[in-house]
């Protein structure tokens, strides 16, 4: 059989060990190597004769380039015999670019790595695939994603590492995409949480809160895994939140919410239903204490009017006794100072 002018099907024929009846070539040589997500074919033509190429053989015109997703493979026949590089008699001479691998254009040599957080899991791939949310990798060339760890998620595509949870969150399983907030009365004290801890007594978390908080003052609880703390109940008090309720003693008062009981003032106060009131003995020392007093007031009314009167006189007494010089008035002795009415 002649191969020489007949369509490229025809001609892949001859290369899969029919015989050529052209005398330049003798029935070619078929050497097939398995290889990676693939096989590839080279023949070998046996020449009879050095003065006619091989390639003379066939068709030229009917070369097409290698499609996207597949490289040439210039050590085969089917290609060598094309002119232009990346040519191929046939889509089967083409070889499909590995997992991990794609090529986006045609006629291309060689095909490409994917990049860091992108993958291909077929042969002949034109693209690569991004790493879905939850899934990374970080190396080129890569068939596969992989998960995340529990305790660790990414958001992203083609992400190339996940981060870990962070504080108040846990991931318990692989794959995470985001990181769950700590139900209500949890928390998680480190990142990378895959699970989360009951609040202890004494203290609470709501489901919208990060970390477990103390109970307020007044307030109390003494479960585990608790939302809320319980406020200190009447007649009672709660020095601690992490502790039952202390009943009132019988002589202190205690409202809601106390801390500590509240006691009236010994010996001049005592308890009276809600109230404190004045105990009889301080009754009697308040009758007492406010004689003392109006008296001493009396006291330091009269001590000062009495001091007040003592230095009118003593202010008086030198002009009441005052000397008047002699003199004389037409020979008559007489007082030098005139005497005025009313002394």
């Amino acid at each position: 059989m002649d191969c020489r002018g007949v369509l490229p099907a025809l001609c892949a024929a001859c290369f899969m060990g029919m015989a050529l009846s052209q005398t330049t070539l003798t029935p070619a040589v078929v050497n097939t190597t398995l290889m990676e997500n693939g096989t590839s074919l080279t023949v070998t033509p046996v020449m009879l004769s050095t003065t006619t190429p091989s390639c003379l053989a066939f068709n030229t015109s009917t070369c097409e380039p290698c499609a996207p997703g597949s490289q040439y493979d210039n050590n085969t026949l089917m290609c060598e015999c094309c002119l232009d590089p990346g040519l191929c008699l046939f889509p089967g001479a083409c070889l499909p670019c590995t997992t991990g691998f794609y090529q986006p254009l045609a006629g291309q040599q060689q095909c490409l790595p994917c990049n860091r957080g992108f993958y291909t899991n077929f042969t002949g791939s034109p693209l690569c695939n991004p790493c879905p949310s939850g899934s990374f990798n970080n190396d080129t060339g890569r068939d596969n994603c992989s998960s995340c760890s529990p305790g660790f998620f990414t958001s992203q595509q083609s992400s190339t590492s996940c981060a870990p949870c962070p504080l108040g969150r846990f991931c318990n399983s692989a794959g995470c995409s985001q990181c769950q907030m700590c139900p209500g009365g949890t928390e998680a004290l480190q990142t990378a949480a895959r699970d989360c801890t009951q609040c202890r007594p004494g203290m609470h978390k709501a489901p919208h809160q990060t970390m477990c908080q103390i109970c307020g003052s007044g307030f109390f609880q003494i479960h585990w895994g608790q939302e809320s703390c319980d406020v200190c109940p009447e007649n009672h008090y709660c020095p601690s939140p992490d502790v039952n309720p202390i009943q009132c003693p019988s002589d202190a008062f205690c409202p809601e919410g106390s801390l500590s009981p509240g006691f009236c003032m010994e010996t001049f106060f005592r308890k009276e239903g809600e109230t404190c009131e004045l105990a009889p003995v301080s009754i009697a020392l308040l009758v007492i204490g406010g004689g003392v007093a109006l008296l001493s007031i009396i006291l330091i009314v009269l001590h000062q009017r009495k001091d007040t009167d003592r230095e009118l006189s003593v202010a008086r007494a030198p002009l009441l006794r005052k000397e008047r010089p002699q003199g004389r008035y037409d020979g008559v002795p007489c007082d030098a100072d005139p005497v005025y009415a009313g002394w």
